[in-house]
Order: C-alpha cells, then sequence, then structure tokens
C-alpha cells in the first residue's frame, strides 16, 4: 500500500484535534453510524478536562488507497518536547493557523522545527467563518514569519488551503469554491507529501519516540521504521544514543494503527509506523534493531527544561488520611517512570531530606504531573516554581527569556505595558489586532511571569488572551518584586470554627471554611498587610447565662477563596509549600514550628 507519514501542527486551540475528527470521519476510517465522542484523539481525562492536547498520538486513515499516517500533537509550549521528538518520524507537516489570531508563539516555535528538520509544511488557515476572520493579513503575516526563519525557497513556495475543521470542509479559494468536505486537504496531502524512503533490503532499525505504558502488553513503544521489515517475535537489540546494548529480546507484539484503534500485524515495512511490545528497559530516543546493526539512529534533541519544583513527601499532621503513596520510594519510583517517558522533564536528587528536584518547561507542563500524580493517589509538598539560570563563557549569571504575546482591548493595554514593565520585561511590537484589540509583544524573563496569569486575567476582566513561548537566555535582569500580602497561619490543630473566621474576616481573604481540618502552620487566609500573621481560625464564642432581649446576628462569612493547582503553585513564596492529596489542596508554610520559623528567617536574612 501506498503510505505518507504527517503531523499537525500549531499553536494551542487552532483546531488540529478537531480537524484531525473529520479527518477520520470523511474517510470512512471510522464507520458512518458509529458513535465518536469530540476530539476521539485527546482520550486522556486531563486532555478532555483542560480541553488541551499533552500528548502526541498517531492515528491513520485510508484514502484512495494510500495510507495515511497521522500525529496529532500538543499546541501548548510547555509540551514542546512531544513535537520535537515526533517530527523525525514524519516526512511533511500540516501547519495550522486561526484565520483571526495569526500566528502565534508556539506556531513559530513549531514551525522552526519543521524547518530546521527539511520538511515543506503546508499551511491551512483554519476557523475561517469566524466573524473576525482576516485571512488575507493572516496568509500574509505565515509568509513573513516563514521569511523570518529562514525557510529555503522551497520551504516558501508552500500552498494554502481555508479551512472550517469543525464544519469538515477545506478549499483553495475561500471565496469561490464550493465549501463541500475535506477532499482538497487529502489530496494536497497525496500530491504534497513525500513517499517515506524504503530501504526494505537493510538489516531493521527504528527509532523510538513515544512511549505507553499497557496492562495487558507491558512497555509499548512508538516510532517509525528506518530500514528493514519487522516481522513478530524478531529478535530484536536495543541500543542508546552512545551505541551501549540495553537489552536484547523478542518482538513479542506488533502494532499498526487504523483509525482510533491499535491493530496486531505479522509485519511492517520500512517507512511505517509502528508500536512494538515485549521489551522491558527499552526507552524513548533508544534505538530497536537486528542483532547485525552496531550503530545507534541519531536522535534528534531537544531543548532544555527552564523551571524546576521540588517534590517532597506529605510530613503534615494530616499526612497519609487521603492518599495511599506517601513515602519517598514510591515517589522516587512514580517520578523516575515519568522522566523516562516524557524526555522534556528531568528528575534528579534533591539536597532537601526525602525530595526530588523536577524539572520542565512550565508550570503547565508540571501542574499536569502533580494532577496525575494526586489522582493515582500520592500525597505530595510542592515547592513553588523556580527558573533554572545558566552562566555563560565569562561566568555572566543568565536567566531564560520567554516571549510573551497579548491580545488585548485597547482600554486595558496601558495597565498591562505598566505591569509587565514591573517584571522587567522589554515592549518589542504594539499593533491592533482587529475587533478594538491591541497585540503587545515583550520579552521578559521566565521568573516575572510566575504566578501572573491570574492577575492578568483580573486586570483584563477576563478578556485578555496571553501567550508564552521560551526565547532565549539572556543576562539577568536584577531583583522582580513578588507577592505583596502576607498571610494568616493557624497556631492550633482541629476544626475551623465559624466564630473564629467571622471575627478575622477583617484579616483578609480565607481559604477554608467552617469545618475544615486545619493544623498549626497551615495557611488559612491572604493579610491585607505585608506581613505574615498568626491567628486562631479554632477559638469558638464563650458560653454564659447572659442573654439579650435581641437575638445574635446571625454569623454570614463571604464564600472562602479556593485555589486551582496551577494557582495555588504560583500563589506561595519561598518559605511556604503546597500539600497535595488525592482530595484536598491546602497551603502551609514549609516549617510549621512557629519558633523554627523565626530562626530560618534569620538564617535565610543573614545569607
Amino acid at each position: 500500500m501506498d503510505l505518507r507519514n504527517i503531523a499537525i501542527i500549531a499553536h494551542v486551540d487552532h483546531g488540529k484535534t478537531t480537524l484531525v475528527d473529520n479527518l477520520l470521519k470523511q474517510s470512512g476510517s471510522v464507520r458512518s453510524n458509529a458513535r465518536m465522542q469530540e476530539r476521539a484523539m485527546d482520550s486522556n481525562d486531563l486532555e478532555r478536562e483542560r480541553g488541551i492536547t499533552i500528548l502526541a498520538k498517531c492515528t491513520s486513515v485510508v484514502w484512495n488507497g494510500t495510507k495515511i499516517n497521522i500525529v496529532d500533537t500538543p499546541g501548548h509550549a510547555d509540551f514542546g518536547g512531544e513535537v520535537e521528538r515526533i517530527l523525525s518520524m514524519v516526512d511533511g507537516v500540516v501547519l495550522l493557523v486561526d484565520a483571526a489570531e495569526g500566528p502565534l508563539p508556539q506556531t513559530k516555535f513549531v514551525l522552526s522545527k519543521a524547518l530546521s528538520l527539511g520538511l515543506h509544511p503546508m499551511v491551512i488557515i483554519n476557523k475561517i467563518d469566524r466573524n473576525d476572520a482576516r485571512p488575507d493579513e493572516v496568509h500574509t503575516e505565515i509568509f513573513d514569519l516563514f521569511t523570518a526563519l529562514d525557510a529555503s525557497d522551497g520551504q516558501l513556495d508552500f500552498p494554502t488551503l481555508f479551512a472550517a475543521g469543525r464544519d469538515g470542509w477545506a478549499v483553495c479559494d475561500f471565496q469561490n469554491d464550493e465549501r463541500k468536505d475535506l477532499t482538497p486537504l487529502f489530496e494536497l496531502i497525496l500530491s504534497h507529501v513525500p513517499v517515506p524512503k524504503h530501504d526494505s533490503e537493510s538489516p531493521f532499525s527504528m527509532l523510538a519516540t513515544t512511549l505507553e505504558s499497557d496492562p495487558y502488553l507491558g512497555r509499548t513503544l512508538t516510532g517509525r521504521i528506518e530500514s528493514g521489515i519487522a516481522k513478530i517475535n524478531m529478535p530484536i537489540k536495543v541500543m542508546d544514543r552512545e551505541g551501549r546494548v540495553i537489552e536484547q529480546g523478542r518482538a513479542t507484539k506488533l502494532l499498526s494503527f487504523q483509525g482510533l484503534e491499535r491493530v496486531p500485524v505479522s509485519s511492517a515495512e520500512a517507512g511505517d509506523i509502528i508500536a512494538i511490545a515485549g521489551l522491558s528497559e527499552a526507552n524513548v530516543a533508544d534505538t530497536f534493531c537486528a542483532p547485525e546493526v552496531e550503530t545507534p539512529i541519531a536522535a534528534r534533541p531537544i531543548d532544555p527544561p527552564t523551571l524546576a519544583m521540588t517534590f517532597s513527601v506529605n510530613d503534615s499532621p494530616l499526612a497519609g488520611l487521603e492518599g495511599d503513596k506517601l513515602t519517598t520510594r514510591a515517589i522516587g519510583a512514580r517520578l523516575e517512570r515519568e522522566a523516562e517517558g516524557n524526555i522534556a522533564i528531568h528528575v534528579s536528587a534533591s539536597n532537601e531530606k526525602d525530595a526530588f528536584e523536577v524539572a520542565g518547561r512550565g508550570e503547565l507542563q508540571l501542574g499536569v504531573l502533580i494532577e496525575t500524580m494526586r489522582r493515582e493517589g500520592f500525597e505530595l509538598s510542592i515547592s513553588r516554581p523556580r527558573v533554572l539560570f545558566d552562566t555563560d563563557e565569562s561566568g555572566q549569571r543568565l536567566e531564560p527569556i520567554e516571549e510573551i504575546v497579548i491580545d488585548v482591548d485597547e482600554e486595558y493595554s496601558g495597565g498591562i505595558v505598566e505591569k509587565m514593565s514591573r517584571r522587567k520585561a522589554e515592549m518589542q511590537e504594539m499593533r491592533p489586532a482587529g475587533g478594538g484589540k491591541v497585540r503587545l509583544v515583550f520579552h521578559g524573563p521566565s521568573r516575572g511571569l510566575i504566578g501572573y496569569h491570574g492577575e492578568f486575567l483580573t486586570d483584563t476582566r477576563g478578556t485578555g488572551v496571553m501567550n508564552r513561548l521560551f526565547h532565549s537566555y539572556a543576562p539577568y535582569r536584577g531583583p522582580i518584586a513578588s507577592r505583596r500580602e502576607g498571610v494568616l497561619i493557624s497556631t492550633g490543630d482541629g476544626e475551623a470554627n465559624t466564630y473564629a473566621l467571622f471575627n478575622l474576616v477583617d484579616r483578609g481573604p480565607q481559604f477554608v471554611s467552617p469545618g475544615t481540618r486545619v493544623y498549626a502552620g497551615m495557611i488559612v487566609g491572604e493579610h491585607t498587610r505585608d506581613n505574615d500573621l498568626e491567628i486562631n481560625p479554632l477559638k469558638a464564642k464563650a458560653l454564659t447565662n447572659f442573654r439579650t432581649v435581641i437575638k445574635d446576628d446571625k454569623q454570614i462569612l463571604p464564600p472562602p477563596r479556593r485555589m486551582r493547582l496551577e494557582e495555588a503553585l504560583t500563589y506561595i513564596q519561598a518559605d511556604e509549600l503546597v500539600e497535595i492529596t488525592p482530595k484536598s489542596i491546602r497551603l502551609r508554610k514549609r516549617y510549621l514550628d512557629p519558633h523554627e520559623r523565626k530562626r530560618m528567617s534569620k538564617v535565610a536574612a543573614a545569607s
């Protein structure tokens, strides 16, 4: 069968997964009467809840006798590692761009990776049916982006389609062509994407690019066969990037992708994308090959992580009440498994007791890992995210700088520029974005953006859109002011009392409600001033025989402030932790004893 391998790349929420849904339906890979859920490729629970793609996934369709392997990739910058490693599997890419928003930071990132590999992208300007669509302007912006990324003459001559992926149609001319189906896209893939190299005579070799754990098959690794033919139960040798043999075994299962399913096959030829099961030590970026092969396939390095957190054992008084995975050994084993399958995450030992340093691309990527672990029954204590600094040859301190693109109503632009300047960000561009909005482009330090997103939404009344992408390392830009408010710290263990909380309303917003279990050192609210305040949320009303004619006023408390995981992680300071359990998210001081807190604060001030 004729074969094509493509990846669909785009910025987050530009419609990749929805487009794949319609490719599956119109190719006949899914029965017309079959019930298919929306965004079928987003099979992970967190992907469905958050509405984003987290893991790259493979599928395939057959069109006019040609099998098309399709890789759906994440669009969020934090999961860029997924995009980088799968691009080596494909021979062509479909670049999707929103007809109203135009190219955004992640568009630039994924396109630069595709161009550097020598791929010739096809461009789809999607969501052409939006009221604020501006297809001609966006087409010009895409060409300018190709030029800025030093695309070759052949890459600059990219074909363009206009589409509405949700409605399942694409056209070459959005003004005159009939808007019927995705046939123009299928035909463009067959004509524009080259047939994969077909070297069936050489010994078998394949580079593993994704790893999954199957309860029945064990470790399952997916990749594209570079040479030879893979056969069921054939002997396989696994080599790492340095050429060291990791293990030898047999391919107990060969799985090919057909629609939404993986089906067993007896053999597969060079150029096809398959999954192999039966090996227990193989990992991502390893080479699967015949025993006679001596040289591993070169694995493309990915960008290093820029953010780190400390994962430690939960040692609070409430530890062990909700989770069943509490020990250092269990946490360490789980983090090592994550680092095996996700090469954008690095795990190392921490200087602290019973703790690990986990580095990744951003707050969202690490937040997804934490959320996954808590759903598996883990209890953890997590530190505030911190950026990873570097030094140049002269010993100068360097820090990660991000490109920040903000679309905001014109009335809020002045306040946003002021807030960004306080965070040491430098404005690069300011231009109209249509619909009364202004597009602001900044280059700013990553550490200045930690915890800013919630404040940004408040400042723009929820109408602003902010996109970030790692840009480069640059000289350290000096201190940045952090959270200005202190916190309210519980002095006792027990259940929070309505009477006590009512009398503490003037001290600041509260994080707990009556009946919530608290402990000494737990953060129960935000202080209105810049210092921390120790309070007693357990104090009950004294009972006396004295009564008045007028009944006691009914005590009505304002609703407590409930923080989501990412919000809690970016709210805390260096001397605070987030306690994560399967059912609760609590804020606490790193040192629960008040005397130890004072002693450690003096040590920190002296250093």
